[in-house]
């Protein structure tokens, strides 16, 4: 008898791990078949734009219809005419030569760009003195000039031309060769992209006293969302930090992902409140209040779920509706009183301290689960404080708009210099964009300074 049933558990175990077995290789099928259509998807020209084969009941294209449509919007009637044109009527219809009779007036407005003004060139004669008391050389500079050169190099651009050709360069991410194509195509001012170039280089120069005062202000701010991309500058590794705050965004880009570089712009006792991604670096402001992004914890379960077969399943899909939960609780918090926003809170709080309490043997969700076991203190602080978002939207947008744009196109930077300027600039053109003045008028100040100066983009941060 105990052999029979030694015989039996030892039949029991081989069957469960068949059963694994099996499991494993149809895992490791779908992983095969998953490499391979992005492996092939990769070689394609049009892959980073390809998601497939279309769905076979897509949603209406637009707006919904009915409240979720929002007010419809017209362009308004100008305030001012520059030009009148009479369109009369023809002598005669158009479609059967007959007599045609004025039956009333109707007004159409247009707003149109003028043609580029004519170039203006300027002389500056400089008179050049020596001091009768210690000899040495004065050469006054007057406000419009951007450099003290003279001789072979006295034949310069202004200041407007090229500060816009930098803020087309970083803001919009054209090369420098289509700056100098557009600027000499629109303008017919001719100069090489190695001009706009050098010229980009020395606002960023300049700009350095402005850009250290943007991180003692950003470092004040309330609420400061930062996140990291890739970068290359010369082909070697460097990553491009960004950190957001009210009314300021600083850029960095360094050979560092870690903690260093948090602690060198946010300083080491920043108190205010961080909205981050789980990536370990920013768990050194111990100082601060932190809320995870729901939306990367919401991505790695659609990860897990994309792979996971039967009861593997059942932990991602849990989490996932108890974050969902939170976010549908978020937007209700006008309609709920204070006691019963609260009490809704706490029951999610306890659900995923259930949840945590599991024990997965699966090992993505093993890891999962012990990743949201140490980001359990900052998965709700925005059910807590209503400025403080779910999610680090800011930052992916500061990254997206900016920083993965021009990676796409130029691949980085060429030098470590070009890489700190390319964060100079951002920092000053997205700080602008945050509170609504215009960059370029900023550049050309720093370019008419002889000086470097600090440009008023922190003064207005409460």
């Amino acid at each position: 008898m105990l052999l029979q049933r030694r015989l039996d558990e030892a039949e029991q175990r081989a069957r469960r791990l068949e059963e694994r077995i099996t499991g494993h290789e149809d895992t490791e099928k779908r992983l095969l078949a998953r490499i391979d259509e992005l492996e092939r998807a990769g070689k394609r020209q049009a892959s980073p734009f390809s998601k497939g084969d279309p769905k076979q009941k897509p949603k209406t294209p637009g707006r919904k219809p009915g409240k979720e449509y929002g007010p419809r919007r017209f362009r308004p009637k100008p305030e001012r005419v520059d030009e009148e044109i009479d369109v009369p009527l023809p002598g005669a219809c158009p479609e059967c030569d007959g007599e045609v009779e004025e039956v009333g007036v109707a007004a159409q407005f247009q707003t149109d760009l003028p043609p580029p003004p004519p170039l203006i060139v300027r002389r500056f004669t400089i008179h050049v003195g020596k001091c009768g008391g210690c000899g040495c050389r004065v050469q006054p500079r007057h406000p419009l000039q951007t450099s003290d050169a003279l001789g072979g190099a006295a034949v310069q651009l202004g200041p407007r031309v090229l500060a816009l050709g930098t803020h087309l360069n970083k803001a919009y991410g054209l090369s420098w060769g289509k700056v100098a194509h557009l600027v000499d195509g629109t303008f017919g001012l001719t100069a090489t992209r190695a001009t706009y170039c050098r010229a980009s280089l020395r606002i960023a120069k300049k700009l350095e006293p402005t850009y250290e005062a943007l991180i003692q202000t950003t470092r004040k701010s309330p609420i400061v969302t930062p996140d990291e991309t890739g970068w290359r500058a010369g082909g070697h590794r460097r990553w491009l930090w960004t950190f957001v705050g009210v009314t300021t965004t600083v850029y960095a880009i360094a050979a560092s992902r870690g903690s260093d570089v948090v602690r060198a712009i946010l300083g080491a006792d920043y108190a205010g409140t961080v909205v981050r991604d789980g990536w370990s670096a920013y768990r050194c402001l111990t100082s601060a209040t932190h809320q995870t992004c729901l939306g990367h914890l919401l991505h790695r379960c659609h990860e897990i779920l994309e792979v996971a077969k039967q009861g593997q399943a059942k932990f991602p899909h849990a989490v996932r509706r108890v974050l969902k939960r939170a976010l549908d609780l978020r937007e209700r918090r006008e309609e709920l009183t204070p006691h019963g926003f609260a009490s809704l809170r706490g029951k999610i709080e306890a659900e995923i301290d259930w949840l945590l309490t599991w024990r997965p043997t699966y090992e993505p969700n093993r890891t999962f689960r012990g990743h949201l076991g140490r980001e359990r203190p900052h998965l709700f602080t925005f059910l807590y404080d209503p400025t403080v978002h779910a999610t680090n939207w800011a930052a992916e947008q500061a990254l997206r708009g900016r920083a993965v744009m021009a990676r796409k196109l130029s691949g980085g930077s060429r030098t470590d210099r070009g890489a700190k300027a390319h964060a100079i600039h951002l920092s000053v053109i997205r700080s602008a964009e945050q509170q609504r003045k215009d960059p370029v008028p900023l550049l050309m100040a720093t370019l008419l300074h002889r000086e470097p100066i600090v440009l008023a983009l922190a003064a207005d941060v409460g």
